[in-house]
């Protein structure tokens, strides 16, 4: 059976550059690490989470590989598996993408855990912040499909619903990346308030959105 997105050397080269460079760094980063590990911090930038140096060194490279399985995996089971030819490239960003930044947060977290300053609460918005500025710009390119994208029963009810909804979430979400990133001038307050209300419109535009396009399209063919 072929692969719905067409993967090869040529389009799998990179990400599998980066899951190798994890354990290699994972590897290193287990044989220095301390006997406790920051690994989570709050709005303020405290540290308030630790973690074995195994599970420090060791959690993100697995999961970069189990992503990266579950990337190659998913279309071969979705109902609509041909419409990933039309859009492969973009679900090949997207791989790179999500795999690229979680290599990043690892390397911080490790580089912080060897005991070098880090200073994650100003980069975390920076990063996350970017990341849905990189997604946004990328979702309004894919195709109906059942595992990738804004699926709510209305978008994948319509062609017509499905393509306007992306290409408005494709807007929310550089805005949003764009609040994300702007928390940084913020107090701790402010800092939280921004940062929930960037989530809130990624996560309900799309939904309202889609359903007020279903109605008004439904309404028409009545």
């Amino acid at each position: 059976m072929s692969s719905p997105i067409k993967a090869n050397l040529k389009t799998e080269w990179l990400a599998l550059t980066f899951i190798v460079l994890g354990f290699l760094a994972a590897g290193y980063f287990y044989q220095n690490f301390p006997a406790q590990v920051a690994t989570h911090w709050n709005f303020q930038g405290e540290v308030d989470g630790y973690s074995s140096p195994f599970v420090a060194a060791f959690l993100f490279p697995i999961l970069m590989l189990i992503m990266y399985l579950v990337f190659l995996i998913l279309p071969y089971f979705d109902p609509k598996k041909e419409q990933y030819a039309t859009f492969a490239p973009v679900y090949h960003q997207f791989k790179n993408i999500f795999l690229i930044f979680i290599f990043i947060i690892f390397l911080l977290t490790g580089i912080n855990g060897l005991g070098y300053y880090v200073n994650i609460g100003l980069l975390m918005p920076l990063l996350v912040g970017g990341l849905f500025m990189l997604i946004g710009n990328l979702i309004k390119k894919v195709k109906m499909n059942w595992f990738m994208g804004i699926r709510t029963p209305w978008t994948l009810s319509s062609e017509t619903v499905w393509r306007k909804t992306h290409e408005l979430s494709s807007k929310v979400m550089i805005i949003s990346g764009l609040l994300m990133i702007a928390t940084l001038i913020m107090s701790p307050t402010g800092k939280l308030i921004l940062f929930s209300l960037a989530i809130l419109l990624i996560v309900f535009v799309p939904i309202i959105y889609s359903y007020l396009l279903y109605r008004q399209e439904k309404n028409n063919h009545n």
